[in-house]
């Protein structure tokens, strides 16, 4: 799948305005769970950070259905809502991955929520539905 299911007129909600997403996991019981997540996309991809064992790590390795929403910080009526799959989840490369996320989100270099013994995870999501707003 291409970045030709994301209309035009959205990719800046991707690309340059710095926006949170919001990302839906499924609990073992099928509830849903929500997190505001920093993101990166690589033009294919949507890609997120998050650490071994958090709950939406163990939800995407249960089940990679996943459903995202991204917000408009400078119009809150246009949105983009996507709905998609976790295609790989690796540590590779995932230290780097987190820094540039805090260099993008808070403008240090090295990101500062680091635990000691946490292990980075990169989760690859693929958009396979897409709905927008505004």
């Amino acid at each position: 799948m291409t970045n030709l299911v994301i209309p035009t007129h959205f990719m800046d909600l991707l690309t340059t305005k710095k926006t949170f997403l919001h990302l839906a996991t499924l609990m073992s019981d099928g509830s849903p769970q929500v997190t505001p997540v920093w993101f990166e996309y690589d033009g294919t991809y949507i890609i997120v950070n998050s650490a071994l064992g958090r709950t939406k790590d163990k939800n995407m390795r249960r089940d990679e259905r996943v459903a995202m929403s991204i917000q408009d910080p400078d119009n809150p009526y246009r949105y983009l809502q996507i709905r998609g799959k976790v295609v790989q989840i690796t540590t590779d490369a995932a230290d780097d991955s987190i820094d540039r996320l805090s260099k993008k989100y808070t403008g240090q270099e090295l990101y500062a929520g680091r635990r000691a013994g946490e292990v980075r995870v990169i989760y690859k999501i693929q958009p396979l539905r897409v709905n927008t707003m505004g």
